[in-house]
C-alpha cells in the first residue's frame, strides 16, 4: 500500500516525531511504501484562496513543495496526519498543507483512507475534541476513511511520551495496515 505521512511539528526529537517514527517503522516493516512530509521544514505557503488552480486544472500559483506532495496525494491510498495540539486543533504548519488541498480536492477525494496521531499536554477527556471534529469534516468532505486514529493526551514531552504504550500503539497501527 502506499502511505504518505504528513507530520506537523517544528520538532525533529519531539512527541509526534516519535509517533511518526514508530507508525513508519511498523508499516516499512511489513513492505508498505511510505513518504513522509515534514511540512515544518518544507517551503509550504499559506492558501490565499485566489482560485487560480480553479481556472488552472488545479495547479496552484505557489511554486513551492506542495507541488510535489499534492502529485503524491493522487497516488496515495493512506494519509497520516501527524500533529502536536495547538490550542486544541492542528499546527498551523499541518493546517497549511491542509488548506493547499484546495487545489487538489477534485483528484484527491474518495477512495482514500487517513489516520490521525496526535499528541497533547493536556489530559482532560475534552482536550482532542475540536482536533477530532476537525479531522472528522475533513474526512466527511474528502470522502475518505477514518482507519484509526491514537491521541496522545497528557504527553507535553517526549520523555514523558517514551513512558506510555502510545509509540507502541503507533507501531502497531503501522505494521497492522
Amino acid at each position: 500500500m502506499k502511505l504518505t505521512v504528513i507530520t506537523g511539528s517544528p520538532h525533529k526529537k519531539g512527541t509526534t516525531a516519535l509517533l511518526a517514527d514508530k507508525f513508519i517503522e511498523g508499516a516499512k516493516e511489513v513492505g508498505h511504501e511510505v513518504v513522509r512530509f515534514d511540512a515544518a521544514f518544507e517551503n509550504v505557503k499559506p492558501c490565499l484562496a485566489c482560485e487560480y488552480c480553479s481556472i488552472h486544472d488545479g495547479e496552484c500559483v505557489h511554486k513551492d513543495t506542495m507541488n510535489e506532495l499534492s502529485k503524491q496525494l493522487v497516488e496515495t491510498e493512506l494519509i497520516v496526519f501527524v500533529t502536536p495540539l495547538y490550542y486544541f486543533g492542528m499546527s498551523a504548519q499541518i493546517k497549511a498543507v491542509i488548506d493547499r488541498f484546495h487545489a487538489s480536492n477534485a483528484k484527491i477525494a474518495g477512495n482514500k483512507k487517513a489516520m490521525l496521531l496526535a499528541a497533547a499536554y493536556g489530559a482532560d477527556d475534552w482536550t482532542m475534541e475540536g482536533l477530532e471534529k476537525m479531522y472528522e469534516s475533513m474526512l466527511r468532505f474528502l470522502a475518505w476513511e477514518d482507519a484509526g486514529k491514537i491521541m496522545a493526551t497528557g504527553c507535553p514531552v517526549r520523555e514523558v511520551l517514551e513512558q506510555t504504550d502510545y509509540p507502541q500503539q503507533a507501531y502497531e497501527m503501522g505494521k497492522n495496515l
